[in-house]
């Protein structure tokens, strides 16, 4: 069953991940989860996708799925209408029928059409049978460009992060895209899978060529720091990386975590970063106001509140719809990282 977020998960302490072992190749996101999907599908007949233009010669609106219909057929690999509870109810048919079905939802904002699909189906069946229905589904959207206007760019994830029984993640690298949609493909439990479009295309990096996994509910320690711990995940990760070189430049050593999964929570390697630095912050994209940087908050304060210097901070997005307009940016900046930061190490 899922883990929930009031049990830390194993996680070694360690430096920075290194670059991945063996054969890779230079890769943007979009071409790792392509990878990701064509091995699984390779591996294992039962792996099937489905979703709106997902099949060539469109392959996807983002391209994901480009050449695996081709390779595969349509059978494995369905253009569905624009119905995304069919999609989502379809996958839940599939996944207790013995399939692992990925479906795709072009955008997150669009999830909210399948929420009982996913929520009140999907999430229960592994609870509801007394552990002997799984229900391994995986759910990928696509969340961050507000020139689609804000019914096209919300960051729903503290939803899910709140229902019991669906692992959520959001990876901020090619190569974890590749990793942790193959853990989400081969996992009992339904996975959300949040892809930033801004990571899409953006940034390319050494990739494993061949079979990849990154264990879900294992966080990555990006930058080491003693002065304070800002804990954050998919988009921000490189605000936060950019802010935390400023912050070096004033001599400000801040230890950076790319949670990668908010479920599970990896709140071991969490606490023992904060434990050290005594001081945290935490920042998403999600509107701050009842985000995912609340209930991390809140575990670091429960855990570590007479070892903290300064309270808990949490720098995330206005509470507003994401805007359409280009100069009315309603999202966290490196400059909104670098004063939070600054804030708590003054104390």
């Amino acid at each position: 069953m899922t883990t929930t977020q009031s049990q830390p998960q194993s996680q070694p302490q360690g430096q920075p991940q290194g670059r991945p072992q063996g054969q890779t190749q230079v890769m943007t996101a979009v071409a790792a989860m392509n990878s990701a999907l064509d091995l699984e599908m390779a591996a294992d007949e039962k792996v099937v996708l489905l979703g709106e233009d997902i099949a060539d010669p469109a392959g996807g609106v983002f391209k994901v799925s480009k050449g695996l219909s081709t390779k595969y057929g349509k059978h494995r690999v369905r253009a569905t209408p624009i119905i995304e509870q069919t999609i989502v109810g379809t996958a839940v048919g599939l996944a207790l029928g013995g399939y692992r079905p990925v479906a795709e939802i072009m955008f997150f904002d669009f999830v909210a059409m399948a929420m009982d699909q996913l929520v009140n189906h999907a999430a229960k069946f592994r609870y509801m049978s007394g552990g002997h229905t799984p229900a391994p589904i995986t759910v990928r959207t696509v969340v961050g460009s507000s020139r689609f206007g804000a019914q096209h760019a919300q960051s729903l994830e503290a939803w899910f992060m709140h229902t019991p029984g669906i692992k959520v993640v959001m990876p901020s690298s090619p190569a974890d895209a590749k990793g942790l949609l193959t853990s989400c493909v081969r996992d009992d439990d339904p996975c959300l899978f949040i892809e930033h479009i801004n990571l899409a295309f953006s940034r390319k990096e050494e990739v494993p060529v061949g079979e990849y996994t990154v264990p879900l509910g294992k966080a990555n320690v990006l930058r080491t720091g003693d002065d304070a711990t800002v804990i954050t995940y998919g988009p921000q990760v490189p605000v936060v990386l950019a802010a935390a070189e400023r912050l070096s430049a004033d001599g400000i050593e801040a230890e950076v975590i790319d949670l990668r999964s908010l479920v599970p929570l990896d709140l071991e390697t969490v606490l023992g970063s904060v434990a050290r630095t005594r001081r945290a912050v935490v920042v998403h994209e999600a509107t701050r106001f009842a985000g995912p940087g609340a209930e991390i908050a809140a575990q670091i304060t429960e855990h570590l509140f007479d070892d903290l210097a300064a309270p808990v901070r949490r720098v995330g997005g206005a509470y507003v719809p994401i805007p359409f307009a280009q100069s009315l940016n309603s999202l966290p900046t490196a400059d909104d990282v670098v004063a939070a930061v600054t804030e708590v190490t003054k104390r």
